[in-house]
């Protein structure tokens, strides 16, 4: 068993993002932006973790696979895992009903199927949403785990239902379920870090790899077998600058000893 395990993964939104997310159908620049990952962000990566030969998960909205097929299929013939991600980018707490949050799972389990010949085991919520019927639709779907929230650093844990929270009461964590948390961190996610922000600016860069780095340095001394998970978005960092930053970061984690670089799915799978 490895001491430490590193998951890549990259959320390929394409332009579902701005379209479903953001709302921003009708405008053409921030279109360009996830054209930008589709057309030069994802082949960069690709490039990057073919030359470390490295497995990543990659998460799709069947919206992306639909439009932008080619592109994705070059993440499947790679090598690397293709996981849900919706149909379109809609954060899941913004459906209506239960009816329209099931539909959009079932399309995107579609797509996938028609794309890599499998079902997906693995599920990330559109900008890490879950509405109450989220839970239990992928129970319903056969789900097997997923990677959205936060209830721990660098440990799997099984998402908790019937879990009670109301405003006047003690709060109830609820039983077990049979779905594995891979969890995600805020902390770890290119968008927030990176995306331009006319109000906000530039991030020091440097500094936030510095950051990733410094996160997992400690995972590895304090953590027994921790699992170290890092979120990226080919429209953020695939730029020039951005992929030698991560390379070098691949180059200094992979020197430790006893680190396995490999997929959620595998994760999942060992708990």
């Amino acid at each position: 068993m490895s001491r430490a395990t590193v998951c890549l993964t990259v959320d390929f939104d394409g332009v579902s993002s701005w379209i479903h997310s953001f709302g921003e159908a009708d405008s053409p620049t921030n279109l360009s932006r996830g054209l930008f990952g589709v057309d030069t962000g994802a082949p960069r990566l690709l490039d990057l973790f073919d030359e470390h030969d490295i497995e990543t998960t990659w998460f799709v909205p069947g919206h992306t696979i639909e439009s932008f097929p080619d592109a994705v299929e070059s993440v499947w013939t790679a090598g690397h895992d293709i996981q849900h991600h919706g149909w379109s980018h809609t954060r899941p707490g913004t459906y209506p009903d239960e009816a329209s949050e099931r539909a959009d799972i079932k399309r995107g389990i579609e797509a996938i199927e028609s794309l890599t010949g499998r079902r997906p085991t693995g599920y990330r919520s559109p900008s890490w949403d879950f509405s109450e019927n989220t839970l239990s639709l992928l129970e319903a779907f056969d789900f097997e785990w997923d990677s959205s929230q936060m209830g721990t650093e660098f440990h799997p844990y099984p998402l908790r239902k019937g879990w009670q929270a109301p405003p006047d009461a003690p709060f109830e964590r609820g039983e077990a379920s049979a779905i594995v948390e891979v969890p995600v961190s805020w902390q770890r996610d290119d968008f927030p870090a990176f995306a331009f922000n006319r109000q906000r600016g530039f991030a020091d860069e440097p500094a936030v790899f510095d950051m990733w780095q410094s996160q997992f340095e400690w995972m590895y001394r304090n953590v027994d077998n921790g699992v170290y998970v890092l979120t990226m978005h080919p429209q953020i960092m695939g730029y020039s600058h951005r992929v030698e930053l991560l390379d070098s970061l691949i180059e200094t984690i992979a020197e430790y000893p006893e680190v396995e670089f490999t997929t959620v799915d595998a994760v999942s799978e060992g708990v």
